[in-house]
C-alpha cells in the first residue's frame, strides 16, 4: 500500500492536489482527523487499496501532534507513508480567501486573517518538517496538478534531486532548500532574435554555453552538490529541492536547470520544474 498524506496550508491548492490525485487512481479522504488516521488506514489497507490519499490539515488541530507519531507506526508495519505540504505566501493566501470570501479554518473574532495564517503556519511547522514542500503562490491549477504527477509517478525509493527555474521578480520559491541567483549571467533577452525563445530552445542554448561565466557558475553549481550530495542521501532525505533564478525564469535559469539536470539524471532521481514557463 501507498499511502499519500496531503496536508499544508488552508487555501494553498489542496482541494485541486486531491482532485488530481483521484483522477491518477487514488483513493482519496479529505478532511481526516490525525487520531483516526491508523484505524482508517488498516482498514483501507484490508480493503486492498493499492494507492490511497488522506488529507489533514488545521481543522483537526486538536489531534495533530499525534500526526508524527502515526506516520512513525504506519511505516514501521511496511505500509509506504509519503507527506507533501502544500505552501503559499501570505500575501497569496490573503488575495485568495479574498477574491473566494471564504472564512479561514482559525478565524474568529479576536484574529485578522493574517494574523489566523500566521498561527496556522506555527501549529503545522512540526508537520512542515516532515514533508516534501510545493509552493503554489505563482502556480496554475494546470501546473499543480502536473507537479503533483511527476511527484506520485517517480520511485520513491531514495533521495529525489528537484531542480526548479523561477523568476526572482516573481519572488522566491518557498520550497526550495538551496536558491542559486544568476542574474549576473550574460542574458539572452536583450537578443531580439533569442528573447522569444527560453532555455530550452538551441539558440538560446548555443547562446549560452558559448559564455565562459555560465560555464562556470554551471560548473561551480555543480561541483558544489556533487560534493554535498552524499550527506543528504546518508540524512535520509526524500527531496533536494534546488531553485535556479534569473530574472524573467526564461533563458538562464531554465538552461542552467536542464543541464543540471541531464548532469546528475544518470547517478540520482531527477525532476524538473520550469515555474514561469506556460506549458509546465
Amino acid at each position: 500500500m501507498q499511502l499519500l498524506l496531503l496536508t499544508g496550508m488552508s487555501g494553498s491548492g489542496k482541494s485541486i492536489a486531491l482532485n488530481a490525485l483521484e483522477d491518477l487512481g487514488y483513493y482519496c479522504v479529505d478532511n481526516l482527523p490525525a487520531k483516526l488516521l491508523p484505524e482508517v488506514v488498516d482498514y483501507l489497507h484490508q480493503s486492498n487499496h493499492v494507492h490511497v490519499a488522506i488529507s489533514i490539515d488545521v481543522r483537526s488541530v486538536e489531534t495533530l501532534p499525534l500526526l508524527p507519531q502515526h506516520i512513525l507506526v504506519l511505516r514501521h508495519s511496511g505500509i509506504e507513508v509519503q507527506l507533501m505540504y502544500l505552501e503559499a505566501s501570505t500575501d497569496t493566501l490573503v488575495k485568495r480567501y479574498s477574491e473566494t470570501r471564504r472564512r479561514h479554518p482559525l478565524s474568529d473574532t479576536e484574529l485578522t486573517l493574517p494574523e489566523a495564517i500566521s498561527r496556522e503556519r506555527e501549529l503545522l511547522a512540526e508537520i512542515a518538517a516532515l514533508a516534501h514542500h510545493i509552493d503554489t503562490s505563482d502556480l496554475r491549477p494546470a501546473q499543480l496538478r502536473a507537479w503533483i504527477r511527476d511527484f506520485v509517478n517517480i520511485e520513491r525509493s531514495g533521495l529525489t534531486l528537484l531542480f526548479q527555474s523561477f523568476a526572482f521578480k516573481n519572488g522566491l520559491p518557498l520550497d526550495a532548500d538551496m536558491v542559486f541567483d544568476v542574474r549576473s549571467l550574460p542574458n539572452p533577452f536583450y537578443d531580439p532574435k533569442l528573447r522569444p525563445l527560453n532555455g530550452r530552445d538551441q539558440p538560446v542554448i548555443e547562446f549560452l554555453a558559448s559564455e565562459a561565466s555560465v560555464r562556470l557558475m554551471l560548473s561551480d553549481i555543480r561541483g558544489l552538490l556533487e560534493n554535498w550530495l552524499p550527506s543528504f542521501v546518508r540524512d535520509n532525505r526524500s527531496y533536494l529541492t534546488v531553485a535556479i533564478g534569473c530574472t524573467g525564469g526564461q533563458h538562464r535559469s531554465v538552461y542552467l536547470v536542464e543541464e543540471l539536470a541531464r548532469h546528475f539524471a544518470p547517478q540520482i532521481k531527477v525532476l524538473v520544474r520550469h515555474r514561469e514557463l506556460s506549458e509546465t
